[in-house]
């Protein structure tokens, strides 16, 4: 991001952008530096689910990028978890942002696993 701010924690930087979008979109960056294909995909899993709840956290049209640093490989849930809090607890400098993110922000509503919701959201065939 070329404007924003910037926080850095012991496995995370999460850097924090303004954008013109309505709800707020999350980005993740894990490198080769943090370890081979399934060690980087099970980062960004992990920090994909922990970013899930604090959508409802993060100001209207924020753009935030979420990347790990080579600790995230070895570091637990809690670890992330706790990194990623003071990151965006130092970014967001609000009184929401202070309070701890990750037991007051909300769940994202359950996705619509019905045949209906399926068919209005697949977009053709898959092969």
């Amino acid at each position: 991001m070329q404007r924003g701010r910037r926080a850095g924690r012991g496995s995370v930087v999460v850097h924090l952008g303004r954008g013109t979008a309505v709800n707020p979109k999350v980005g993740f960056v894990v490198g080769r530096t943090v370890g081979g294909s399934v060690v980087r995909h099970r980062v960004q899993r992990r920090l994909r689910h922990l970013m899930r709840s604090r959508l409802a956290a993060l100001p209207a049209g924020a753009l935030v990028v979420v990347r790990a640093l080579p600790a995230a490989a070895d570091a637990s849930s809690a670890a992330l978890s706790d990194d990623l809090d003071a990151a965006l607890r130092r970014l967001l400098g609000t009184a929401a942002g202070r309070a701890k993110v990750s037991g007051t922000a909300p769940v994202l509503p359950a996705v619509d696993s019905t045949a209906a919701g399926r068919a209005a959201t697949s977009s053709g065939s898959r092969s």
